[in-house]
């Protein structure tokens, strides 16, 4: 099985096998975040399609040293999901309502996705973090709410809810990417 990178530098040159296998590799987890911060399969699916465009426009400007390559498209899956989130949303989200999204809901298309193999891995990833860290990150990557608003929703300063969101998403990334790493 080729290494991430590679798979990323064959999308970038075009080599149609790598970057069908790039697709391969990251397509549940791309779709998978995308789905937790939409809660739509179709806008999911356009934000996934978005993403692969995106990564295949940035390959070049993908840099191993500041993460993997895993944690690079799922960043970009996630920004883009929070644009899509801001442009539609008119209402501000209830935190109260937060612990019901960390259990997957059985009777709905979101709770089906949530059972898929990566949403379990990003579950389990969440429960083991802090709960003050999974409470901001999911606040921010799941519900689309600026660190200001984080802050504003915990009760906290500003700049803790920038560093829970930051340190609870390195560490999502090493936990999720710890299994490839392993082989």
């Amino acid at each position: 099985m080729p290494p991430d990178d590679l798979l990323l530098a064959g999308l970038a040159s075009g080599d149609a096998d790598l970057s069908a296998a790039f697709v391969r590799r990251f397509q549940h987890r791309v779709f998978g975040v995308a789905l937790a911060v939409l809660g739509d399969v179709r806008q999911a699916e356009d934000v996934a399609q978005q993403a692969f465009e995106r990564a295949w426009r940035h390959a070049a400007v993908f840099d191993a040293r500041r993460g993997s390559v895993g944690a690079w498209l799922a960043t970009i899956t996630h920004n883009l999901a929070v644009d899509t989130v801001r442009a539609r949303r008119t209402d501000p989200v209830d935190p109260a309502l937060l612990d019901a999204l960390l259990e997957p809901d059985a009777g709905s298309p979101e709770g089906a996705a949530l059972r898929a193999e990566s949403a379990a891995e990003l579950h389990d990833a969440l429960r083991s973090l802090p709960v003050e860290q999974t409470r901001a990150v999911v606040l921010a990557a799941f519900r689309g709410m600026t660190a200001r608003e984080v802050a504003a929703a915990e009760g906290i300063p500003l700049g803790t809810a920038k560093s829970r969101i930051r340190v609870a998403m390195h560490r999502l990334a090493d936990v999720l990417d710890a299994p490839r790493r392993s082989w």
